[in-house]
């Protein structure tokens, strides 16, 4: 082998290893990147649980940790990650709106979940809070009546990995029989009336959180406990949800033992 041709193989050797390490030198800076991102998110989350959630009154820890480590970042459209860790309402598409965070928090704290639970979500939503309820109970079902809402919310799931959630097509107002009892079940659509299949879905002991519409136009969080066969019922906070898609009008419930 004469010398131009060794100068050239170590010419070429010298070049790609260039190249190879310009490579890694970008996937270092993109990796570097990305970590200055996530710790900005996260920064902003924590934030956001201490100002609204923590500030507000909320005071479960294992709620508090949920919040902490659900990136709501991911759950909203692009144009709106820069305010994801605000207190607000913001739309995720197909006439939707994921709920505030504190609003949320109060909802899910009302559960009391202890992390064996069966828990049903009507209105899946973009899943945010269907991941919030997989890291305090055993397991998630979630409803959601428009498909292409259920298809994103599950590919975003899945992606995130989140194991315990199970996904399903379907009416709000019908809930997940085949599954039923639950331990607890939550709603994200304002009903006109507590609805009674999900009260025939509840465990004896179990709770239903849920918006209800009033006659006035208005709306308020309530919480339902299952007790003795029977029905009690507690009024919240006045709440903002988007109404029940509806195709099916079911009888409102019969009450009993009403609190405010």
């Amino acid at each position: 082998m004469n010398n131009k041709i060794i100068f050239l193989l170590v010419l070429f050797c010298f070049i790609l290893s260039l190249f190879s390490y310009a490579q890694e030198q970008n996937k270092d800076t993109a990796a570097q990147k990305n970590i200055a991102v996530d710790t900005a998110y996260a920064v902003k989350r924590r934030n956001m649980v201490e100002q609204y959630i923590i500030g507000f009154g909320m005071h479960d820890k294992k709620v508090i940790r949920a919040f902490l480590s659900v990136p709501r970042h991911e759950f909203v459209l692009p144009e709106y990650k820069a305010q994801a860790y605000e207190d607000k309402t913001l739309p995720i598409g197909q006439n939707q709106t994921t709920a505030r965070p504190y609003v949320l928090a109060m909802m899910t704290e009302l559960l009391k979940l202890e992390g064996q639970e069966k828990v049903l979500e009507l209105g899946t939503g973009s899943g945010y809070h269907a991941a919030i309820l997989s890291l305090l109970c055993k397991d998630v079902y979630t409803v959601d009546i428009q498909e292409e809402m259920k298809a994103k919310a599950e590919e975003r799931i899945g992606r995130l990995k989140y194991p315990n959630i199970h996904f399903r097509l379907g009416e709000g107002t019908l809930g997940w029989p085949e599954e039923a009892p639950f331990d607890a079940i939550i709603v994200g659509f304002a009903a006109d009336s507590i609805i009674p299949e999900l009260i025939k879905q509840l465990k004896e002991g179990g709770r239903l959180v849920i918006p209800v519409e009033n006659a006035s136009g208005g709306q308020k969080l309530k919480m339902v406990l299952k007790k003795n066969g029977k029905v009690q019922t507690k009024d919240v906070i006045p709440v903002d949800f988007v109404s029940m898609i509806k195709t099916k009008s079911p009888a409102a419930v019969e009450i009993g033992n009403t609190t405010k």
